[in-house]
């Protein structure tokens, strides 16, 4: 057995805590670091390996904390510093694992580096750190080039300068208040050098890196021949602001560190990037040996749901990913997406029967594959989005910038329900109690956390029991896998030593591709019958399945 083998890592289930949404501590209706601590336990109960911790730093909150104002600190919204020790000292005391949300991408308006660019001339020092240039066109009053946000409208925002002209535009991939760095000024990487160190040395396991296949930008900063393809699918496709090959010595150096704090104490510290590209080859790219150590693998988030499909992004995956050494890191949602529940129910309005039997198939194949897993809050109790919150209350940036409800992500925001029967359903305690930053729905009463641990049919146990049986049998975590031979639309694979995951994604029963003693399913499954949109696992009784 290598090395590798044991790398806490690799075969790691990590649960996506997103704070603000999370639990309240101090009555003021959004979610904080002492909230997190508090649930913990909990989290230690279901199972998980580590949290993955949204961002918590001071910002202004125009993306909710992904425009960071000061990468160093904690923002009194959530607590301070000293609140960020205690929960570290929890989760050591736990054996829970605590990975941050690192934004290098890009930084926020109010940043004390842009505020200076601001002030400063064309062509300065501060300008520099950023992507200032003069615009086209009479008077400069174009953009300097066709780039399109990813959230809606101009990839560019002209400035007004200190003789109170218009004057030159800077570049934002996202929104406005999220000016992006300019990584081609060693200043950008010096800085977060000192950033990742702050944070090893306080304690943490690594980091979640958003917009990982960022940071570069063409040098010439040229014009696209699909200008609206970012916005268009909200995704970074956009090969002259994406995916750049300058990217990877970054990754390579932020590799570099974790391996030199790893090498001081020997606790493998992780970097997991964000990493949206068109196929598995070039996702590949990003988690060779001396890069990241993983990068979310979003293509089955995406894949319909059917057979074929799933096998083959399942296959494509195991060949190009796990190839490199690697192992895959696999994801059903997060908090930029449709929940799963509403998602496989084809957006209904509280999702479905069909969405939650698709919902919990698709957890039980998950947590089956090689490699890691993450969980997004609130799916471990099978919460739906929530679909029709009115226009007053939604703070996506993504509806303010375009006007349209399509593609928020309010809906999968909405704080969590612990308790009881009405709002805040225990998510926010205290006399003087605001109401959550995002209205829950009284339907929220069905999925709270008290229900779901006391029904052992619910989300929940399903969950609990797959992290179970996934820390004891040594045939699941990291390794290999082999498809069997099924009936049409039925997807069977063998991890290990015989044991068995099948998923029918039909609507039929199925008789099931092999026999053997049971461990767990997704749904009711009669002797020798897979039902459709179930999933089950077992220990085969023939030693060739």
């Amino acid at each position: 057995m290598t090395l590798n083998t044991h790398r806490w890592w690799r075969d790691a289930v990590i649960y996506q805590v997103y704070v603000r949404s999370f639990l309240d501590s101090t009555g003021d209706g959004i979610g904080d670091l002492a909230g997190v601590r508090a649930g913990m336990p909990y989290l230690k109960k279901l199972g998980v390996d580590g949290i993955w911790l949204s961002p918590f730093y001071p910002s202004p909150q125009h993306d909710h904390g992904y425009d960071v104002a000061d990468y160093c600190d904690v923002d009194p919204l959530f607590g301070d510093l000293a609140e960020f020790d205690l929960l570290m000292t929890d989760a050591r005391r736990l054996g829970i694992k605590v990975l941050l949300d690192i934004v290098p991408n890009h930084c926020s308006s109010e940043h004390p580096w842009f505020r200076a660019a601001l002030a400063a001339e064309p062509g300065s020092a501060a300008r520099a750190r950023f992507h200032f240039a003069d615009g086209r066109g009479p008077d400069g009053a174009e953009p300097p080039n066709n780039w399109h946000a990813m959230f809606g409208g101009p990839a560019w925002s002209r400035v007004t300068e200190a003789d109170g002209n218009p004057g030159q535009w800077y570049l934002h991939m996202f929104t406005s208040e999220q000016p992006d760095l300019n990584w081609r000024n060693p200043e950008v990487g010096t800085h977060f050098d000192h950033v990742l160190r702050f944070w090893l040395d306080r304690g943490v396991d690594g980091f979640r890196i958003d917009v990982a296949a960022g940071l570069f930008k063409h040098p010439d900063l040229p014009d696209s021949p699909d200008p609206e393809a970012d916005a268009r699918t909200r995704d970074s496709v956009n090969p002259l602001a994406w995916n750049r090959p300058e990217v990877h010595d970054v990754w390579r150096h932020w590799r570099s560190v974790c391996e030199e704090y790893t090498g001081r104490d020997g606790r493998d510290r992780l970097l997991v990037g964000e990493v949206s590209v068109p196929t598995a080859r070039e996702h590949a790219q990003y988690v060779r040996p001396d890069e990241l150590h993983q990068a979310f693998f979003f293509d089955l988030l995406s894949a319909p749901w059917n057979a074929d499909a799933f096998r083959k992004v399942i296959s494509e995956a195991m060949q190009d990913i796990a190839g490199t050494g690697s192992t895959v890191t696999w994801v059903l949602n997060n908090h930029d997406q449709v929940r799963t529940v509403t998602r496989y129910g084809e957006l209904g309005t509280e999702g479905s029967g069909l969405g939650t039997a698709r919902a919990r198939a698709a957890a039980l194949l998950m947590l089956a594959l090689p490699g890691a897993a993450y969980i997004y809050q609130g799916e471990e109790l099978g919460l739906p989005e929530v679909v029709d919150l009115p226009d007053d209350v939604l703070t996506d940036p993504i509806f303010r910038r375009t006007g349209s409800r399509a593609r928020i992500r309010d809906g999968c925001r909405v704080p969590l329900p612990w308790s009881g029967h009405a709002s805040p359903f225990g998510f926010t305690s205290g006399a003087e109690s605001a109401k959550p930053w995002l209205p829950q729905p009284a339907y929220f009463a069905e999925y709270a956390t008290d229900r779901a641990l006391a029904d052992t049919r619910s989300f929940w146990h399903l969950y609990r029991d797959g992290l179970q049986l996934r820390a004891g049998l040594p045939q699941l975590g990291e390794g290999a896998l082999r498809w069997l031979p099924a009936p049409p639309g039925v997807l069977a694979f063998v991890r290990g030593d015989g044991l068995v995951c099948a998923v029918n994604f039909g609507t039929a029963p199925t008789p099931a591709p092999v026999s053997g003693t049971p461990l767990l399913s997704s749904g009711p499954c009669p002797a020798g019958v897979l039902p459709g949109s179930t999933a089950a696992w077992w220990i085969s009784d023939s030693t060739n399945p």
